[in-house]
């Protein structure tokens, strides 16, 4: 099975910055990481953007597309994958690579509360498509990554906390596969290995999350929102992404790429709906659109300096002046 990006030149070995995103499934980069993807793009930095399936049971959300859910997987993963090359078209990222070139699908999921994934537990586990992601052996996963890492010799990597963000399995997965791979890539193999000196986890401060469900209700309640959207409740509980200001080490805030970023999610059209300032995932809960994006380093030196977060997924990393 080929993809729309497939073929595509590998990065060169040159000086500079290197940035390595591994994402679950279409989407997931624009939705969390799009913002730093497009500044990286912005700075010069080398982005490689690795996505573990290609979301073969996402919940369709267009009526004219529904065609496409639940009944032939090749038929999804193809306009999929489509919806990805475009969206990182619009934010210019021009290393899109699927692990191991489609070998695993999409687990699928529940929602268990707005905002909150679940799924393949025990009971769910026994049922799930054989190629399910959250079924995969973690050391053939994480080495097939790791030949990415030793290919890109990226100097940061990053990827999911180890719920996933949301508790979505797949997510739960690409974090434990990212995290041995990253083990795996510094030993001996066909190719020279690498250390990869920083690694990352998506991050939302608890006064961001605060404030944009503040803004939520605050719309929901005057009738702002689009129709069909909805808001969660004031004392719905944060999805595990959401942590208290002070464990983020990174913060990459870029609002002059959020129009570019406004682009890619519109090109994920089965997944996302998008009017501007909000947009909603199958569960029909508004989001608010943000030009800023935190991170937790969790590998390497510190990134925050005298107490202060730092701007710079590569703030405190010895690698010499970004190439021009």
């Amino acid at each position: 099975m080929s993809y729309a990006f497939d073929g595509e030149p590998a990065l060169g070995h040159l000086p500079g910055r290197r940035l390595v995103l591994v994402h679950a499934h279409p989407d997931d980069e624009t939705l969390t990481t799009g913002i730093t993807m497009a500044q990286a793009v912005a700075e010069g930095v080398e982005v490689t953007l690795v996505t573990c399936t290609l979301g073969e049971q996402g919940e369709v959300i267009p009526r004219e597309l529904k065609h496409l859910e639940g009944r032939d997987d090749a038929a999804l993963a193809h306009h999929r994958a489509a919806e990805l090359a475009a969206a990182m078209r619009a934010i210019g990222v021009r290393d899109h690579r699927v692990l191991g070139g489609g070998r695993w699908r999409d687990s699928g999921m529940e929602w268990l509360e707005p905002g909150i994934a679940g799924g393949l537990d025990a009971a769910h586990a026994q049922a799930a498509h054989p190629a399910a992601f959250a079924r995969a052996d973690l050391d053939e996963a994480a080495g097939l990554l790791a030949d990415v890492l030793r290919d890109v010799r990226p100097q940061v990597v990053v990827t999911y906390d180890p719920q996933g963000g949301y508790g979505h399995p797949d997510h739960v997965m690409a974090h434990r596969v990212t995290m041995r791979a990253v083990e795996l890539a510094e030993r001996d193999a066909a190719r020279p290995g690498w250390m990869v000196p920083a690694v990352h986890w998506v991050q939302v401060a608890q006064s961001w999350a605060d404030a944009e469900r503040r803004a939520v209700l605050a719309a929901a309640a005057d009738g702002r929102l689009p129709e069909g959207m909805t808001a969660s409740g004031a004392s719905d509980p944060f999805p595990p992404a959401v942590v208290p200001d002070d464990l983020l080490d990174v913060v990459v805030e870029a609002p002059q790429h959020l129009d570019a970023v406004v682009a890619a999610l519109r090109s994920h059209v089965t997944q996302v709906r998008v009017e501007p300032p909000w947009f909603a995932l199958s569960n029909d809960v508004a989001r608010r659109l943000t030009g800023r994006e935190g991170f937790r380093r969790v590998r390497g030196p510190r990134a925050a300096t005298r107490g202060r977060v730092a701007d710079d997924l590569f703030a405190g990393l010895d690698i010499g002046a970004p190439r021009d």
